[in-house]
């Protein structure tokens, strides 16, 4: 076996000429989710069936708190590079199950900590699965309830949840505390409106930045006092907001790898743990080495479907084992290497694919699913139903993947007035194609992010979901001025929107015609 033993620990991500700066927030961000890896990993590798209730609240506290963190740091890095991009980020889909379990965890610990009760209240029949963006949710939910606790020393916080009749789904916090002063309702959402009279400490930016999330999510905040006393949260999300396309499950099946081998190539032993206890969830062998040396003499000793490469290893690193793995004259030299990084950023990830990988996953690994499906994508695993799906409703020809939705403004709008209202919807979806027509050939920045942001609401509106998603996509392009993905999401779009008009305007002339 011949290859160029490398004693560097690591070696320079950038290529060309990187800055100071790029340098100091590659390195930073890895250090900083190297360490998230090891405490989310530490924390869920604890057998919590061995705790007592009181110490098992707690770190189901910490863990929930763990997660939201990184999220929120992986959010803030990518602010930082200024790249919006995310490698692991959320999906558009939220188990709505599993998102109320984590806001329990997180916040009961905080509760039995304190004199107060906290619980969680659904009413009816709840949808399985939101399209609402977790970290944003997550953020608006955790402050307002932050706020709860601070001013209710004693009763109960309460976090109701439920759909009203027009199908608006609410999140509502109640608190037994003292309730809003008047001062503070006169100065609610301003950035440092914090009563100076309140002996409580704190900065006032909690409801600004609740309002400011809430306004990004499209939904409506409302905050009253209680009878006889109290206060009163109100997240109400409409319908075309939150509803996903109609799926089957909320729990659709992981890709089944059984039989398939699997090179875990890391050195630290807790993502190692991690690393193989998701493998055998998803019916995979695997075999770990423990840094690019043990790697590259593995691949050579057993038959591997994939590797998984931790990209910081002793003796050889992750990019110089990619390197001789790929420069290989045999079969080995096409096997499919996923890299399993800190390093996410943009110029991290071009040296990483220059040097060989097929895919990168982004360490900590938060989302079992996700982490599946990139592997079973480079091993020819059939994807599952639910990603068939919505690539499928992505890829259609049809602009509408729920018509139930336009029909339901048809009828609530009558006979009468709904000639008017397919009309301006008509005209309103011209003018946002005009002007992002403009703003893509003149890269635009403001226009392309004011008309996204109305084609974001108009296709959520009459049940169009995947130009609802382009547009979605596309805006985020445009935050990040990325060019080519503006170029590419901006051609995507123009179709999608055009096939929605003619649709519009087919169903304007089959009304003129039975008048």
């Amino acid at each position: 076996m011949a290859f160029r033993k490398d004693t560097s620990r690591s070696e320079p991500l950038h290529t060309g000429k990187a800055t100071a700066r790029s340098d100091q927030i590659a390195l930073l961000s890895h250090d900083i989710r190297g360490a998230m890896s090891d405490v989310i990993g530490g924390l869920r590798l604890i057998d919590i069936d061995a705790l007592t209730p009181e110490i098992r609240a707690q770190v189901l506290r910490v863990q929930a708190s763990g997660e939201t963190l990184a999220r929120l740091l992986e959010q803030t890095i990518a602010h930082l590079a200024e790249e919006a991009e995310d490698l692991s980020r959320p999906s558009d889909y939220l188990n709505l199950v599993r998102f109320l379990h984590d806001i329990e965890s997180r916040w009961a610990g905080r509760a039995s900590a304190s004199e107060l009760r906290f619980v969680i209240q659904t009413t009816g029949p709840m949808p399985a699965l939101v399209r609402l963006e977790r970290v944003t949710l997550e953020r608006i939910i955790g402050n307002v309830l932050s706020n709860a606790f601070k001013y209710a020393d004693k009763g109960q916080v309460e976090l109701e949840v439920k759909l009203n009749e027009d199908r608006e789904l609410t999140f509502c916090v109640n608190d037994d505390g003292p309730g809003f002063s008047d001062e503070a309702l006169e100065h609610l959402f301003e950035i440092r409106g914090r009563p100076r009279s309140s002996d409580k400490p704190g900065s006032g930016l909690g409801l600004h930045i609740v309002k400011d999330l809430s306004d990004q999510l499209g939904a409506e905040l409302q905050v009253e006092n209680r009878e006889p006393r109290g206060a009163r949260i109100r997240l109400s999300v409409p319908e075309y907001v939150w509803q996903p396309p109609t799926r089957s499950a909320v729990d659709t099946p992981l890709p089944d790898l059984r039989g398939r081998r699997i090179l875990v190539a890391e050195d630290n032993p807790t993502n190692q743990m991690l690393t193989v206890q998701m493998l055998e969830a998803l019916n995979a062998e695997s075999h770990v080495a423990e840094d690019g040396l043990a790697a590259l003499e593995a691949l050579e000793q057993y038959d591997f479907d994939m590797a998984l490469v931790d990209i910081e290893m002793p003796r050889l690193n992750g990019l110089a084992f990619m390197r001789e793995v790929r420069a290989r004259p045999d079969r080995l030299a096409r096997i499919p290497l996923v890299a399993l990084t800190a390093y996410v950023l943009r110029t991290n990830r071009e040296a990483i694919y220059a040097a060989g990988a097929d895919a990168i996953v982004a360490k900590p690994i938060m989302n079992l699913e996700r982490f599946a499906e990139t592997l079973a994508q480079y091993l020819d695993i059939e994807r599952t139903e639910d990603s068939a799906a919505i690539a499928a409703m992505e890829a259609s020809a049809n602009p509408l993947t729920n018509r139930d939705r336009l029909d339901r403004l048809l009828e609530i709008a009558g006979p009468l007035e709904a000639t008017e209202l397919l009309t301006r919807l008509a005209s309103d979806l011209r003018r946002v194609r005009q002007n992002m027509s403009r703003g893509v050939a003149e890269m635009d920045q403001a226009l392309l992010r004011a008309e996204t942001h109305v084609l974001i609401s108009l296709a959520g509106a009459v049940g169009a979901e995947a130009l609802h998603s382009l547009a979605n996509r596309l805006n985020g392009a445009a935050h990040r001025l990325d060019e080519t993905e503006i170029v590419t999401l901006g051609g995507e779009a123009d179709t999608r929107t055009k096939a929605l008009i003619a649709l519009v305007d087919r169903e304007l002339a089959e009304r003129a015609a039975t008048v």
